[in-house]
Order: structure tokens, then sequence, then C-alpha cells
């Protein structure tokens, strides 16, 4: 074999095994989000098996319900804001739609009631979540619509179809850190 051959050959392989690895860490990455959310049922219902007791006590730590009353109420409280709050930034970070920051103010009102609701003295755990999310939406709101207005100016002026438009409104980083990284 003549050299430019082999160089081609092994160039060819080189590439085959880099798809392949691609591949290989899109299919991991993809099975522990498919996990995560079909077993969100199983986790929402963990509170089930929580004593109805004011202390929960485990062999790796012990739990006091506090204002709560009782241990397993305070889990239902936790696990009805954690599981929708885990299921939208899976939705965000694997969103491929020009809209994708709209999730952004449901992820900051769960955020925001979870964190609250670990301070069951302040009372009502979801108040004052408007001013809050104020900001969120000042900034989320109208970039939505300039985006939306783009498009259609565009649709107006142009030849191409909707899903033309949203294909190259669509930002595509290379991962979730890419992702992470395109907002800091």
């Amino acid at each position: 074999m003549d050299k430019p051959l082999q160089k081609l050959k092994r160039n060819s392989e080189s590439s085959l095994k880099t798809a392949n690895k691609r591949l290989s860490r899109s299919a991991v990455v993809g099975t522990i989000i498919a996990t995560i959310i079909a077993s969100t049922p199983l986790l929402y219902s963990l509170h089930e098996s929580v004593p109805t007791t004011e202390v929960w006590d485990t062999f790796l730590f012990t739990y006091k319900s506090g204002a709560w009353k009782e241990a397993q109420y305070a889990m239902w409280v936790y696990t009805s804001k954690l599981i929708p709050l885990i299921l939208l930034v899976i939705w965000f970070f694997t969103c491929r739609h020009w809209w994708y920051h709209a999730i952004l103010v449901p992820i900051v009102m769960f955020a925001f009631q979870g964190v609250n609701s670990w301070n069951a003295e302040a009372g009502n755990i979801d108040e004052g979540t408007f001013v809050v999310l104020l900001p969120i939406l000042v900034l989320v709101v109208p970039s939505i619509y300039l985006i939306r207005a783009k498009m259609f100016n565009k649709i107006n002026t142009a030849d191409k179809t909707l899903e033309e438009l949203e294909e190259e409104f669509m930002i595509k980083p290379k991962g979730v850190w890419g992702k992470v990284k395109q907002y800091f």
C-alpha cells in the first residue's frame, strides 16, 4: 500500500472512532436523562415512605419537620417543588426551539418556592413569587417578542418557511456545559 492510501485509511478510522465516541457519550447522557424523567413518578411518591412523625430518624440523618408538623408532609412539599424544577431544567437544556428562554420563568418560580419551602416559618411559601419573577419576566418576555418580530419580518421579506427561520434562530451549543456558558 502506498503512503497516501495508508494516511487516508488512518484518518477515516480516526474519524470513525471520534464519531463512535460522540455517539456513545450522547447515548449515555440521553439514557441518564430518560431514566430521570421516567423515574419522576417514583421520586414523587417517595414522600409516602416517610413517617408521619415530627422527627424522622434514618441511619444517614435526622430530619426535624419544625413548622410543617409532620415529616411526611414536609417531604411532600419539597418533592412537589423539586420534581417540576428538575423536569423544567431538563427541558430547558434539551429544548431546541427559539422560545426556550420562556422556560426560565417557571424554573425561577419553582426554585424560589423550593428555597422558601425550606424556611417553613415564613408562612405562605408561594407569597412574593411575583416580585421575584418580575425581573425575569422583564428580560424574557421582550426578548422573546423581539425574536418573534424578527422572524415574522424575515418571513415577509424572504421566501423562507417558518421552519427554516426557526432553524436559523435555533442556538445549538455543543452540550449542557456549552448552554450554561452561553449565559455567563
